[in-house]
């Protein structure tokens, strides 16, 4: 397991491979990784099973949380509980989060 990471060499190691979402960090009860969605993405996530943590590194978008929609931007600290629908919509800026599950993202089965 990696003990230390550098963010900005993982974001732009991942910039070149076509995927969102890339775990970096896995454990039984963490896993963290790197979600990028760009301007004009669909970000089809559902809920999960496990409570997670964004941390908004760049961008804007709204935030669907629940039947609530939250305005979000670079800095802003987002807590989702398990299960509790969630997405990011109306991107307006490329997005790049920091995304914490606890457990790991399918550990909690």
């Amino acid at each position: 397991m990696k003990q230390h990471v550098n963010l900005s060499e993982i974001i732009q190691e991942i910039g070149q491979v076509p995927r969102k979402y890339h775990e970096f960090i896995r454990t039984k009860d963490l896993s963290t990784g790197i979600y990028k969605i760009a301007v004009g993405q669909t970000d089809i996530q559902t809920p999960h099973a496990e409570d997670e943590v964004y941390y908004i590194i760049q961008g804007k978008s709204k935030f669907i949380h629940g039947s609530a929609v939250l305005e979000v931007k670079s800095g802003d600290f987002l807590f989702v509980a398990a299960t509790v629908e969630h997405r990011f919509i109306d991107v307006e800026e490329d997005m790049i989060v920091l995304v914490f599950f606890g457990p790991a993202e399918g550990n909690n089965k």
